[in-house]
């Protein structure tokens, strides 16, 4: 299920860079910078929602789900990892054996 929603994501993430690339932008010129829009209307000099700009809300909002949906499924526990449970494995303890007739006891004065 995360690899899917991963290539979906992907595909969302190509097309909103294709619609905003797409875009007019909202200033023309240097003039509409400081207010030099020539027009009196409430919003600017630009009309209302086009296609474009519904299409680019709709693809904001998919791949926000699905950035927040793949978060959340990746930060479960149990949650499939992309390096495999063979991959690592942990090495086990090895215990330190003495030469023979050592008894390992530090200090040890007797005098022999």
């Amino acid at each position: 299920m995360i690899s899917a929603l991963t290539v979906i994501h992907v595909i969302v993430c190509l097309f909103l860079i294709l619609v905003v690339l797409l875009q007019k932008g909202k200033g023309q010129d240097i003039g509409s910078a400081f207010g030099g829009g020539g027009t009196q209307t409430a919003f600017g000099a630009r009309s209302g929602a086009t296609l474009l700009t519904k299409l680019t809300a709709v693809m904001a909002a998919v791949f926000m789900l699905t950035s927040i949906t793949l978060t959340i499924l990746i930060s479960r526990p149990g949650a499939d990892s992309v390096i495999g449970a063979d991959a690592v494995s942990v090495p086990e303890p090895v215990e330190e054996s003495l030469p023979a007739g050592e008894d390992g006891a530090a200090g040890d004065d007797t005098g022999n």
